[in-house]
């Protein structure tokens, strides 16, 4: 897929707010920190749509950019991020959970982990929660360049066998780096596929 186009639609601090559901939509989530911005801001290699930050928890709303006219990219708040107060994190997850339930339109959500780290307790919960709502989602694992490629491997293999305690199948999983700008292009493969899908099943959102 070629990003032609790609533009900031709005903000919305509320799952209803979001623009009318008529286009197909992918968010990305993951904890504060992941990497999220940066990774957006890679695969529509544009340097600043996403704004990063080195303030972990700075996404505090959904954001809609709307990609080559004919589907919506979001960014959702992270999870977990400790240093915010109870009442914003409850606020936040209330956010989150809302749009993944209710948003029609939400076609796949990427779920991104940080490569550095063996399994985290609060990935496996929110990736556990997705199943059981049956959120249809991909894992993606950022920040691929920070470590040896073996470790990388290794680190995927452990979520792959502790989610395996739970699942019989896992969804599709991608190692990607930001800064090198790798794995992004199987991401972008996997949307323009679906986009063809829905297209030539001519599926509608808006009824």
């Amino acid at each position: 897929m070629v990003i032609k186009t790609a533009e900031f639609v709005k903000s919305s601090g509320k799952w209803q707010e979001c623009p009318e559901p008529t286009l197909p939509e992918y968010a990305f989530i993951g904890r504060s920190n992941v990497g999220k911005s940066s990774l957006i801001n890679a695969l529509m290699n544009h340097k600043d749509l996403a704004k990063t930050s080195g303030t972990p928890g700075k996404t505090q709303l959904i954001n809609h950019f709307i990609i080559n006219e004919k589907w919506y990219l979001t960014d959702l708040p992270g999870y977990g991020y400790a240093r915010v107060s109870k009442t914003l994190r409850k606020d936040f997850e209330n956010l989150i959970i809302n749009y993944i339930l209710n948003r029609k339109n939400l076609v796949n959500l990427f779920v991104l982990i940080d490569s550095r780290h063996t399994p985290q307790k609060i990935d496996i919960e929110f990736i556990e929660y997705c199943g059981e709502s049956g959120i249809p989602f991909s894992l993606v694992f950022t920040k691929a360049d920070k470590l040896k490629p073996n470790v990388v491997l290794a680190n995927v293999e452990k979520y792959r066998q502790e989610l395996l305690k739970t699942w019989e199948d896992l969804p599709e999983i991608y190692v990607t780096s930001a800064e090198k700008k790798t794995g992004g292009d199987e991401i972008l493969a996997f949307i323009s596929q679906t986009n063809q899908f829905l297209h030539e099943n001519h599926v509608k959102f808006d009824n």
